[in-house]
């Protein structure tokens, strides 16, 4: 059985990022190797909508949220931390791991950050050195008002970092022109590339603030990376399979066009959105994300047995719940190397899992309504 995969990372990859990957291996201290990755690193320039240099990790996501902390901050400086799903709760741990004094901005799960709520304790706390806040927590499919944030946290000493892991491509992240010192982003999701990598970018501003951190790093010591950079090369040994794949992903996104991938995820999630209302269901989040859809469930679905029935009879894999949504929503991505049918699969599978759990169908009502959508009838 085909597997089809809808979850918001890993996600589908393109046949040229695949075939990318079972070449030859290239040692990575060799002109060949540093014309890749100058190329590369030119191309996440685009994706990033920066002329600030994009540095490239070998680690998750998670591993550029670490980095941007320790190379920003000292110990005992005061931070804000919009928490509003898991991923908001990831930037707090690591804060505390690092002994900072984390100030939540807390929102309920499945609601956007509050610009103003931020303001407002910037304007209560002095000395705050960096915001952290998402492009979109993944965890609830909710998308936040970056360009709004970036306004009011330039007008203080702090920087402000957005976790872009999900959101970068799916949803308008203009770093440079919204004022965003740091954006952290991977590569298993928009860019279409398997996990292994992450990115992270950084302003002048920031760039002044790292100059005075005294927070340990060896690995991650963006410095390093910094000057690496400057000769095509990287720091330590990096995912180089991963590094040539990037280039293929990042030429596909530059023949489709920036633009054209963000509408072609904001076409997909809006017929899933609409092929899902139209079963009856719930959208939960607000407002929501052009990287998943997240779906509350009716009581008498089961999350688990709903997405082991998708994913046995139909090759479909879709992503539960985390945290508090454990077991109460399923969320289906429409994310990076996805198309048209993919989003008519998807319907059509939920459709007809749904009906066999007891939950009424009007077999292909949710599919006609997407396909409204993608044919521009709506």
């Amino acid at each position: 059985m085909k597997k089809r995969i809808f979850t918001p990372g890993p996600t589908p990859l393109p046949e040229e990022v695949r075939v990318s990957q079972v070449r030859e291996i290239i040692h990575h201290r060799t002109s060949e190797f540093s014309k890749i990755f100058e190329e590369v690193c030119q191309g996440l320039k685009y994706v990033f909508q920066t002329k600030n240099d994009v540095l490239i990790l070998t680690a998750s996501g998670s591993g550029a949220m670490e980095a941007a902390v320790a190379n920003l901050l000292s110990p005992g400086d005061k931070i804000l931390v919009t928490t509003q799903g898991k991923f908001g709760e990831r930037w707090t741990e690591i804060g505390e791991a690092f002994g900072l004094k984390v100030i939540p901005v807390d929102t309920r799960w499945g609601k956007a950050a509050d610009p103003g709520k931020i303001e407002q304790k910037l304007v209560e706390n002095d000395k705050v050195k960096a915001v952290f806040t998402q492009l979109v927590e993944t965890s609830t499919g909710v998308v936040n008002d970056i360009q709004k944030i970036g306004k009011i946290v330039e007008k203080t000493p702090a920087v402000l970092v957005v976790d872009a892991i999900s959101g970068l491509g799916a949803e308008p992240l203009l770093t440079d022109e919204w004022n965003v010192d740091v954006v952290v982003a991977g590569s298993q999701k928009a860019l279409m590339l398997p996990p292994g990598l992450s990115f992270i970018s950084l302003s002048e501003k920031a760039w002044k603030m790292v100059e005075n951190s005294t927070l340990p790093r060896y690995y991650w010591d963006l410095k390093k990376a910094k000057n690496s950079l400057a000769k095509g090369q990287t720091p330590y040994t990096p995912a180089v399979s991963l590094i040539c794949a990037l280039r293929e992903s990042l030429r596909l996104i530059r023949e489709e066009g920036w633009d054209n991938v963000l509408k072609r995820h904001f076409l997909l999630a809006e017929a899933t959105r609409r092929g899902v209302s139209a079963l009856g269901l719930e959208l939960f989040g607000e407002p929501p994300s052009n990287v998943v859809t997240t779906i509350a469930l009716p009581q008498n679905i089961d999350e688990k047995i709903l997405r082991k029935k998708l994913r046995e009879e139909f090759g479909v894999i879709v992503a539960g719940g985390q945290g508090e949504l454990s077991g109460k929503v399923i969320r289906i991505a429409h994310l990076g190397w996805m198309d048209k049918l993919d989003v008519i699969g998807v319907i059509s599978a939920l459709e007809m899992c749904l009906n066999d759990l007891g939950y009424p169908v009007e077999f292909g009502h949710g599919v006609k309504e997407a396909e409204k959508v993608l044919t521009g009838k709506i």
